[in-house]
């Protein structure tokens, strides 16, 4: 298995370099496939090589990993897929990901997908679906939710809400033992997003979100105020850390860690906050359900792998993704960066905190990204500022939204 490390200064040269090889007639080649990863993580680069290069042995296929990094890989993907596509990339799934579906860039899978029966054992396939086909495979990523310290609760007599009225008696609770409820440190605006998607998928449910973040929905819809009116409640009852906006996220964990609060709402990497003699303590629990009547859903920000539809050996690479889904080689590329395989049956209670992650996305019914990865990058920015606003000054709602609106007209135009 040939083996390179790509720059961006070198990528030309290379994917030119390639697409000369592999346009020679199919009689004087073997069977190939050339694929782009972005992995930054050496020991998941190291896994995603041994998977690629069993593959090629058992397959009989001369395979080529060209590493590049992460940084670079984000513009060098919106060159290569035009100019000299590989037949397998790596990239987001969510609105980075649709938009090169809608330039004709990444091909459909669907009959793959549906084959291989993936859709049972993977609660995210909607991150890579688009006009119901899907364009990729979730590969892994981070579940948001509520974190606890087990100790602190046993400590304080507290119990993780299952519900909101649980949530505001949590909250009740909690200060009564002179905890803050829930930390959150809003400096960087983008934490306060994730409570906008928790109260949203739970009041209004997938569709709606999806279509929300899509444009097709307007944020001064009486659905969207639903929603906001719900999460004033829980601002105006004290939930959330005071002078939240001079605190970054690291910031405000320490406040968890210390024990000087209950919870957490944040995605896996919480763990980077803990000692590591103190993480058999964390505890992990959904966001509790607000209407019943409404399925569970959940952010889960996932990454995913495509086939390019210039792809120069598309049945090779359609052979490779069979391969690589499967449940022990998706373990071996997941288990080095500690995030949520996309796959349920995928085995990794090595790392507890990741297992029980694992074993509560089994309950959800379909997933989100996250608010700025599921939208335009300008309404985004609208929304990460008018969240973070709110959560200071909830009674501004009125303004908030309307502010928001105009960042999805110009975006996505007029309703």
């Amino acid at each position: 298995m040939a083996h390179f490390t790509l720059t961006r200064r070198s990528f030309l040269a290379t994917t030119a370099a390639a697409s000369v090889s592999l346009s020679m007639p199919a009689i004087a080649q073997s069977r190939e496939l050339v694929m782009i990863s972005n992995r930054g993580n050496p020991r998941q680069r190291a896994a995603l090589e041994k998977i690629a290069a069993d593959f090629g042995k058992a397959a009989g296929v001369k395979v080529s990993v060209n590493n590049m990094d992460h940084e670079a890989h984000k513009t060098a993907i919106r060159n290569y897929l035009v100019a000299s596509p590989p037949d397998i990339c790596f990239w987001f799934s969510g609105e980075r990901m649709r938009g090169f579906v809608e330039r004709g860039l990444f091909d459909d899978i669907s009959d793959l997908v549906d084959r291989e029966g993936w859709k049972s054992v993977v609660p995210s396939m909607s991150a890579v679906t688009v006009g119901g086909k899907q364009y990729g495979l979730p590969t892994s990523g981070i579940l948001w939710g509520l974190f606890y310290r087990q100790d602190t609760f046993d400590e304080h007599g507290l119990t993780p809400p299952e519900t909101f009225q649980d949530l505001l008696a949590f909250g009740e609770k909690s200060k009564a033992e002179g905890l803050t409820p829930i930390t959150i440190g809003t400096k960087n605006m983008w934490p306060a997003a994730g409570l906008f998607d928790h109260f949203n998928l739970r009041i209004n449910g997938l569709e709606f979100h999806q279509a929300l973040m899509e444009g097709k929905v307007s944020y001064t819809d009486a659905r969207v105020v639903k929603v906001m009116d719900t999460w004033a409640e829980a601002v105006n009852a004290g939930l959330f850390t005071q002078n939240a906006t001079s605190y970054a996220w690291e910031q405000a964990a320490t406040a968890l860690v210390q024990k000087r609060a209950g919870m957490m709402d944040l995605g896996l990497f919480i763990k980077q906050a803990f000692p590591e003699d103190e993480l058999d303590q964390v505890r992990f629990q959904l966001f509790p359900t607000v209407d019943p009547s409404v399925g569970r859903f959940e952010d889960f920000s996932v990454d995913s792998i495509h086939i390019p539809s210039g792809a120069p050996h598309p049945e090779v690479a359609r052979e490779f993704l069979a391969y690589f889904y499967q449940p022990e080689n998706l373990k071996a590329y997941v288990e080095p960066e500690g995030n949520v395989p996309a796959r349920t049956d995928v085995d990794l209670t090595s790392d507890p905190i990741v297992a029980m992650a694992t074993n509560a996305l089994k309950k959800v019914e379909g997933t989100a990204q996250y608010y700025d990865r599921d939208t335009s990058p300008d309404v985004a920015q609208a929304g990460l500022k008018g969240f973070q606003e709110f959560m200071v000054h909830p009674d501004r709602v009125d303004r908030i939204l309307p502010q928001i609106e105009r960042a999805r007209e110009r975006a996505y135009g007029a309703l």
